[in-house]
């Protein structure tokens, strides 16, 4: 991918490093409107997909009685860090479907969060798939299988009606078909699609009107922010600042934003960091004209020098301008 700087490093007043990316905003009508980099070049969302694969989990479901709404829609949209209500969380998902952690098919996993993985690890216990952030997905993925009386054993296989529904749906909303197909850190197949498409995807989550099952997800992922990342995650600074607002980090360096107003944010990182997404994301939507004074302390990353900052991680001159 063609990717421009987006992010530099700065120790004092020394220019250390860059981070190169593309990043692209579109407005209500789904058209970039604010673009560096390549952003019609395809990538994999990677986990910024949760909210779409979520939407195609009630697009299948809901008609035929899938209980899946408030924090625990939420969860199903989640990279969570693994706090103990996370983990509760999936197992209530899976106990309202008549099964138990043993049908979760995602990777065996530690807490994602620091503080939890360090209060799991003093407890003596071991990795597990319920501990994984993706469970609250996988355990939504199997409630929506058991409505509709597909088969669990096999719903990670692209060819799983869940996993074709799923891919439809994506290629609804992002307005472009999948270009490539592949798997997720946790089993799950991953759609890949362009940034242009992510960012067209959630603007139309994010403005949905109520009564839609886009407007169920997006008030789900605002009204519970703890719930789609967990105790100091920028993701869930970022959605309780800014009312109506909803964002999805993933793997690799990718992050999207939708909000109210139509507009959608996506970015990827080249080098795959997540250290500069926040940093990149508050200074796209300053340029779209959201008040980010409530997540100012996203706006940069610290560069620690003895354990004190010594200089910030900033954005580009060109998306600071």
């Amino acid at each position: 991918m063609g990717h421009e700087v987006v992010a530099e490093v700065w120790r004092g007043d020394f220019l250390e490093s860059v981070h190169h990316g593309t990043v692209v905003a579109t407005d209500a009508s789904g058209t970039a409107v604010l673009s560096v980099g390549r952003p019609d070049d395809v990538a994999f969302p990677r986990s910024s997909n949760k909210p779409l694969q979520a939407l195609a989990m009630l697009r299948c479901g809901i008609s035929r009685g899938l209980d899946l709404d408030g924090e625990l829609l939420a969860l199903a949209c989640a990279s969570h860090s693994g706090e103990d209500f996370h983990v509760e969380g999936a197992l209530r998902i899976l106990a309202s479907a008549g099964l138990g952690e043993d049908a979760l098919q995602c990777t065996p996993d530690l807490p994602l969060g620091e503080e939890a993985r360090a209060r799991h690890l003093a407890r003596g216990l071991s990795a597990a798939p319920k501990y994984m952030n993706c469970s609250g997905k996988h355990a939504a993925m199997l409630a929506t299988c058991v409505v509709n009386g597909w088969s669990t054993d096999n719903y990670l296989d692209p060819t799983h009606p869940l996993q074709v529904a799923t891919r439809e749906t994506i290629e609804d909303v992002a307005g472009e078909p999948v270009a490539q197909v592949g798997v997720d850190g946790c089993g799950a197949p991953i759609f890949a699609i362009s940034l242009t498409g992510l960012a067209r995807a959630f603007g139309r989550l994010a403005s949905a009107p109520e009564g839609t099952l886009e407007h169920r997800v997006a008030a789900a992922m605002n009204a519970h922010p703890q719930w789609v990342g967990g105790t100091g995650r920028d993701v869930t600074v970022l959605m309780d600042a800014l009312p109506g607002v909803i964002a999805k980090d993933g793997a690799e360096g990718v992050y999207a934003v939708g909000l109210p107003s139509g507009e959608g944010v996506a970015l990827k990182i080249a080098d795959g960091s997540s250290r500069a997404r926040a940093v990149v994301i508050v200074a796209v939507l300053r340029r779209l004209g959201v008040d980010v004074s409530k997540v100012e302390d996203l706006a940069t990353v610290p560069v620690l020098g003895h354990g004190r900052a010594v200089g910030a991680v900033k954005p580009s001159l060109a998306l600071a301008s």
